[in-house]
């Protein structure tokens, strides 16, 4: 392992040796590095964060978590007639939305970005092998009705709070994606230009464009001549996967890197140790942020099903001395999927404190008895043997994954710890639930966003839907699928909290996932880079890039 170690370092070190970086470049350091560039296929954040540089959504929520536009003129809302309630053939109430594509937004190539690549989008994201992420936003659309060249309206087939946050309707080029769909849109998540011809430019319409690719390493960027927005100051920004959170800290010290971004940076208690060390010559900024670090449970797994058992392995877990110990406090105890920061956030919901007496009791009474060596066993011999996969060089998960062997070991849990590259893990085990019994990583979210992809069961992925939803562990339970649909279609806030309650209350009882803790972001910039600033959301700093300089 050390010799492992040592060597990725030196090879991290002699790839991207120590240099004076000319002013009119940025390079910035990531943890991850992209599974696929297509804009809504897979929800892998180094991918988002990349294309915050060279893609722009409709809308997007800003650094103040306020829902703007940014691809769009005008926000439409019920106030300026921008927005309205329609009767649907059904008689049931739906909604027409319009929207106005900015004048002047090109793709990179020259084409004009029309309505057209809006109609286009929807019929991929409809598609049902399309093997789109986010495709509940495109079955909630029967219908794209096209105005004019920029300007189109959303029928919805549903009244619902959150009606003009499109931030997943991320426009593809019509002139370049069509035809590969068209050919077969069962293959089109192999068949994309933007994993097939990922430099061509006329795949982006933001203030840059991809320029080079060189897997599992670097992508560099290049101003998009055609962008008719503020004019970007850096001539390229490069963009350096390092997997491991040391050598990407070594890289940073020694001029590899210019900075580390808190999207996908450092783990709090090590940025934390380099601020001490070098707050000096860096800024360490740390925000607090929408961020759920968790453990994605295979509820297949036979001892998962069991929701005693998800309860007991809870229960043996310490988590209050762990972010202690690891991140001073910093980072606060999860007891459900939503924030403190987030305004629905429900406190008075049940709780697991550190109580290996109950968690064996309830192991107990799930038939899972002491057996040889500690283990316990059900009556068929079969013992209580799990696998964790998380991602690989990313120390935080290391620690709390040794720290979680050993506490489940005290109760009687055989815990076996597995390691991942990123893109390995997002890009096959998770997405295509190939876990066997859990996984470790972080979901980021957007203010009051209803979890519907991640915990509805008609979001569960499937090779037959293409491995389409973010229901990763299979959960399936009515109550919860009724909740997510109250929730998105009430619209007087007070009510609508209470029903995030009765969320949070069925969550932190049914434990598909095992809460950790609501994280918080590091970014550590050189004193010179002004402009930039922290989200705490899933709409990550680069979206607004047009602001960052070299002061």
């Amino acid at each position: 392992m050390r010799r492992l170690l040592a060597s990725t370092l030196l090879a991290t070190l002699l790839s991207f040796p120590a240099q004076a970086q000319t002013k009119d470049e940025l390079v910035i350091g990531i943890t991850q590095f992209p599974a696929t560039f297509h804009p809504s296929i897979e929800s892998m954040l180094a991918k988002t964060y990349v294309l915050a540089f060279a893609h722009r959504p409709v809308t997007a929520y800003d650094p103040n978590w306020q829902l703007a536009c940014l691809l769009c003129e005008t926000l439409p809302t019920l106030e300026n007639g921008l927005a309205r309630q329609e009767t649907l053939p059904d008689g049931k109430k739906g909604m027409a939305v319009t929207y106005t594509l900015k004048a002047g937004a090109k793709w990179g190539d020259g084409t004009p970005v029309t309505s057209d690549d809006v109609a286009f989008t929807w019929t991929v994201g409809r598609h049902p092998q399309s093997g789109i992420a986010s495709a509940e936003l495109y079955r909630r659309i029967p219908r794209v009705e096209i105005k004019d060249a920029r300007t189109f309206i959303l029928h919805l087939d549903r009244v619902t709070f959150d009606y003009n946050a499109i931030n997943d309707l991320r426009l593809l080029p019509a002139h370049l994606e069509r035809p590969r769909f068209e050919a077969a849109p069962a293959e089109y998540r192999n068949r994309t230009a933007y994993d097939q011809d990922t430099t061509n430019p006329g795949l982006y319409n933001g203030p840059y464009r991809i320029a080079q690719v060189t897997q599992g390493s670097h992508v560099a960027l290049e101003p998009n001549p055609h962008w008719t927005g503020p004019k970007p100051a850096f001539k390229r920004v490069v963009i350096r996967a390092i997997e491991n959170t040391a050598s990407l800290e070594a890289n940073l010290l020694s001029g590899g890197i210019d900075m580390i971004a808190g999207e996908l940076g450092l783990p709090l208690e090590q940025s934390l140790a380099f601020e001490k060390r070098h707050g000096a010559r860096f800024n360490v900024i740390t925000k607090p942020s929408l961020t759920y670090e968790h453990l994605d449970l295979n509820l297949g797994a036979p001892a998962l099903a069991d929701r005693r058992v998800r309860q007991a392995l809870l229960l043996g877990l310490d988590r209050e001395s762990l972010t202690r110990q690891l991140f001073e406090g910093r980072q606060p105890v999860a007891h459900s999927l939503v924030p403190p920061l987030d305004w629905v956030h429900a406190d008075d919901i049940a709780k697991y404190p550190f109580d290996p007496a109950r968690a064996g009791a309830l192991l107990d009474e799930a038939g899972w008895k002491p057996g040889p060596g500690g283990i316990r066993a059900n009556a068929a011999g079969d013992k209580l043997a799990l696998e964790l996969v998380t991602t690989a060089g990313n120390r935080s998960r290391e620690l709390v994954s040794q720290v979680l062997q050993a506490q489940w070991r005290k109760i009687g849990v055989e815990l076996r710890l597995k390691a991942e590259p990123p893109r390995v893990l997002f890009g096959e085990t998770v997405t295509k639930r190939k876990f066997p019994h859990m996984a470790m990583f972080a979901w980021y979210s957007a203010p009051e966003s209803v979890p519907r992809s991640t915990l509805h069961s008609d979001s569960i992925p499937t090779a037959g839907n293409s491995w389409s939803g973010q229901n990763y562990t299979g959960y399936a339970n009515p109550a919860m699928d009724a909740l997510l649909g109250a929730i998105e279609t009430e619209l007087d806030r007070t009510k609508r909290k209470a029903l995030w309650r009765q969320l949070q209350v069925l969550y932190a009882e049914d434990l598909p996932a095992l809460p950790l803790v609501f994280k918080a972001d590091s970014f550590i910039l050189p004193k010179a880079l002004k402009g930039l600033v922290p989200t705490g959301h899933q709409d990550p700093s680069p979206y607004w890039v047009e602001a960052w300089r070299w002061e």
